[in-house]
C-alpha cells in the first residue's frame, strides 16, 4: 500500500497506548448508548472492541467523505446484534458525528438495532438473522478478484452463528474457489443467546474444523492488538486459500459484572448498572 494513498489508515492511532485508549472510549460510547437505549446487545459488542480498532483505526483502507468509493476494504458484521460496537467505531472514524450514537434504536435514527446499509454510511450489509454473513462476504471478494480490485473483505462471525450450517456450506465454496482476499474472524467469546456455545452445541475443536475445510486458520487472543495485527498481517499476505482468524476474546470485556455473563447477552445495564460500568471503563 502506497505510503501516499490519502485512503490509507496511515494518519490513523497506531500506538499500541493510543489503540488501548481508543477501545476504552468506543466502550464507553457501547454502554452509554445500549443503557440510553434501554435495549441493545451489550456482551458481544464489548467482546468485539480490539477486533473493530484494529481493523477500522489500523489496517483497512476507508474514506469517511466516500464511503462507497470502489477500492474501499469491506467490513461485513456477521454477528449483527453487536451494531453498538460497529457504530461505535464508525463514529471515531468519522463516518458521522460521534454525538449521534445516543440516538441508536430511537424513531428516525440512522442507527437501528441491527445495520442496515441503506440508512447508515460505512454498514455494507443488512444484519439480523444470523450465518448470512459469510456469504455476503464470499460475493463481495468474488465480484473483487472478478472485477480486478485490489480491495479486501474481512468478515466478523460470532461463535453461536458458527452453528449455522450455512457458514460450513460457505466455507467450502471459499476454500474452492482460492478466495484469498478474505478473511473471517470469529469472536470467540464461548456465550451465545441461550448461554454458553459449548452447552447447546459444542463448536471445539474449531480450529481444526475450519483447516479441515481448506482454510489457514490462526487462533490468538482477540483482545491483544499485537496478536491482531500480527494476525491480519498474515492474513493479508497469504495465497491461495482464505483465512479465519479465531479470536478468543471475553463477552462483556471490561465491565467486571458483564464479563463472562450470559444474561448481558441482549440486557441493557440499568441505570446504577451504567454509572458503575462508566467508573469501571473511566
Amino acid at each position: 500500500m502506497s505510503q501516499q494513498d490519502p485512503r490509507a489508515p496511515a494518519s490513523q492511532p497506531r500506538s499500541l497506548q493510543e489503540m488501548e485508549a481508543m477501545a476504552k472510549r468506543l466502550r464507553r460510547h457501547i454502554v452509554t448508548m445500549v443503557g440510553q437505549a434501554g435495549s441493545g446487545h451489550p456482551g458481544g459488542s464489548l467482546s468485539c472492541v480490539e477486533i473493530l480498532t484494529a481493523l477500522f483505526l489500523g489496517v483497512m483502507r476507508v474514506d469517511p467523505q466516500d464511503p462507497c468509493y470502489p477500492d474501499r476494504d469491506r467490513f461485513i458484521l456477521s454477528k449483527g446484534h453487536a451494531a453498538p460496537a460497529l457504530y461505535a467505531t464508525l463514529a471515531e472514524r468519522g463516518f458521522f458525528p460521534v454525538e449521534e450514537l445516543l440516538t441508536l434504536r430511537k424513531m428516525g435514527s440512522r442507527l437501528q438495532g441491527h445495520t442496515d446499509m441503506t440508512c447508515t454510511p460505512g454498514v455494507e450489509m443488512n444484519s439480523g438473522s444470523e450465518g448470512l454473513g459469510l456469504s455476503f462476504g464470499i460475493g463481495q471478494a468474488l465480484a473483487g478478484r472478478l472485477d480486478g480490485r485490489p480491495y479486501r473483505v474481512y468478515v466478523l462471525l460470532g461463535d453461536g452463528e458458527c452453528q449455522e450450517g450455512q457458514v460450513w456450506e460457505a466455507a467450502l465454496f471459499a476454500h474452492h474457489h482460492k478466495l484469498d482476499n478474505l478473511t473471517a474472524i470469529v469472536d470467540r467469546n464461548r456465550i451465545q443467546l441461550s448461554g454458553f456455545t459449548e452447552d447447546i452445541i459444542a463448536l471445539d475443536p474449531l480450529k481444526e474444523k475450519w483447516q479441515a475445510f481448506g482454510w489457514q486458520a490462526l487462533e490468538i487472543d482477540g483482545h491483544s492488538f499485537p496478536q491482531l495485527f500480527h494476525a491480519l498481517e498474515v492474513a493479508r499476505s497469504t495465497r491461495g486459500r482464505p483465512t479465519v482468524i479465531i479470536a478468543r476474546t471475553v463477552k462483556g470485556k471490561g465491565v467486571s459484572f458483564m464479563e463472562n455473563n450470559p444474561e448481558f447477552h441482549g440486557k441493557p445495564p440499568a441505570p446504577a448498572e451504567l454509572e458503575q460500568a462508566l467508573k469501571e471503563l473511566a
